[in-house]
């Protein structure tokens, strides 16, 4: 009985033996030749798309005008005619300097006018008697051409005593000093009483204009120079304000002016400015605020972070497939991130098949079948303004 156990034991062996020499190398066979084949792979195809973008940036809000109030002529300050703090206009009345002394210089020069005037009648008359005398030799020419010359001199002293009079009535209008722009006027730094100087160092009072207002930004040299690049229209870019520690958003939108034409030396960097309207006057000069800057890119590409890795060196690489239909690594450069992907500005180019799925474990000439999901285009909504 053990004997012919034995014996079935080994034809069991010899039979598997077979299976395996037989049909089994030929299923390892088949397994090798289909990892040979074409893997397939999740993947995209760029294209270029339009996406806004954010920029945010620290600024600090400056006056739209300022006016310093100083006066143009010496006296005494018999009035002052506004509200400390309050809103004033263009062309308001703000302080009366004594005009008696003023008045007293327009009159006098007036009068110097009217003798000037009289001179010139006097020497007129004798300017005409002296043309018909020359003519028979009743005077002589030099006493003609000296009546001639008193005549243009009399002339002369009449626009000398006009000029004056000019001159004397912009002092007297001086005493009257009026605001030159519109806007909230702060303290008085003189009362009633008080004697002002022309041209004195300390103003009277200072006039702000805070509807519209500005806020001074600093960038980097290196970024602007990428946001002038990217951006559609870089005078136009809208900007959003958040103000203190809470990040409250301002109401009002504002636009991007301006930048310096010149980069600061010691740091690098440029200032921008951006305009705002104020109705309210909730924005103050010298308040530091946030603002974010809505960059439109019209032809952006974008690849999937999961879809980069990055190298040793720092950059970041792709697998990208070639005409024959094998995967290359493909070193890119970005410009940012947006809703999960990077926007790509080299290293690859529109048309292009990315793999985005799968991997781990690929090696440069692994044939791979491109298998693409639909493309979802990113959200442009404006991100949350915490942090």
């Amino acid at each position: 009985m053990k004997k012919k156990l034995s014996i079935l034991l080994v034809v069991v062996a010899l039979a598997a033996a077979g299976y395996w020499l037989f049909g089994g190398g030929e299923n390892q066979q088949a397994a090798q030749g289909g990892a040979q084949q074409a893997r397939p792979l999740q993947a995209i195809r760029l294209s270029e798309r339009s996406i806004t973008t954010y920029e945010e940036l620290p600024g600090r809000t400056t006056a739209y005008k300022v006016a310093e109030i100083r006066p143009q002529v010496s006296g005494i300050i018999t009035e002052r005619l506004f509200k400390e703090g309050g809103a004033v206009k263009e062309g308001q009345q703000l302080y009366q300097i004594d005009p008696a002394p003023y008045q007293a210089a327009y009159d006098s020069a007036k009068a110097d006018v009217q003798k000037a005037e009289a001179n010139v009648k006097s020497i007129k008359a004798r300017n005409r008697r002296y043309e018909e005398l020359v003519k028979i030799d009743a005077v002589s020419k030099q006493e003609y051409e000296d009546i001639q010359a008193s005549l243009a001199q009399a002339n002369a002293d009449i626009a000398i005593a006009k000029a004056a009079v000019a001159q004397a009535k912009i002092n007297l209008d001086y005493t009257k000093v009026y605001a030159p722009i519109a806007g909230t006027i702060g303290k008085s730094t003189v009362t009633k009483g008080a004697l002002v100087t022309a041209g004195q160092t300390t103003a009277l009072a200072t006039i702000t204009s805070l509807d519209p207002i500005y806020v001074d930004m600093t960038q980097s040299s290196d970024d602007l120079m990428r946001l002038r690049a990217s951006a559609r229209d870089y005078e136009n870019i809208p900007v959003t304000l958040f103000l203190g520690e809470s990040g409250q958003a301002y109401p009002h939108k504002g636009k991007l002016q301006f930048h310096e034409v010149t980069v600061e030396q010691t740091t690098g960097s440029v200032q921008l400015r951006a305009l705002f309207p104020n109705p309210d006057s909730l924005l103050l000069p010298g308040m530091f605020v946030r603002a974010r800057l809505a960059l439109e890119q019209p032809d952006a590409l974008l690849v999937p972070q999961h879809a980069a890795a990055r190298q040793p060196d720092g950059n970041l690489s792709v697998w990208k497939l070639d005409e024959t239909g094998a995967v290359q690594p493909a070193t890119i450069s970005t410009g940012g991130a947006l809703d999960g992907n990077w926007i790509v500005t080299g290293g690859v180019k529109e048309g292009d098949v990315i793999i985005t799925e799968g991997l781990i474990g690929l090696k440069p000439g692994v044939k791979v079948t491109p298998v693409f999901a639909e493309a979802k285009a990113p959200a442009p909504s404006e991100p949350d303004s915490g942090e």
